[in-house]
């Protein structure tokens, strides 16, 4: 059993217990998260398909961790110009443990 979902304007695979660093989400470590656009939903041979999202299937998660990603260097410049410019940036994150897949009836 499988899900694909949106978040954060990126699409992500969930699995049961696997951990998934989305794009910021507001909450503490520990909290619950319910993550509704679901795009795709697969359960052994069965496969649904958003148009565009599934409104019955839903992933429940909890929050493990809020971070940054490593730093990463934004360095541009101009050959002869004496032009240098140089920046860093660091994404926040929230990684989440997917606890469960949960379907509601139809």
């Amino acid at each position: 059993m499988y899900a694909i979902f949106q978040s954060g304007g990126r699409q992500y695979q969930a699995v049961p217990g696997a951990v998934v660093k989305l794009e910021k989400l507001p909450g503490e470590v520990g909290e619950k998260v319910t993550l509704d656009r679901v795009l795709l939903f697969s359960e052994g041979e069965q496969v649904r398909v958003g148009q565009p999202i599934l409104d019955d299937v839903s992933i429940l998660g909890s929050i493990v961790e809020q971070g940054r990603h490593r730093k990463i260097v934004i360095f541009k410049h101009k050959r002869r110009k004496d032009y240098r410019k140089k920046q860093g940036h660091r994404q926040s994150f929230t990684a989440v443990r997917i606890d469960g897949i949960e379907k509601r009836a139809e």
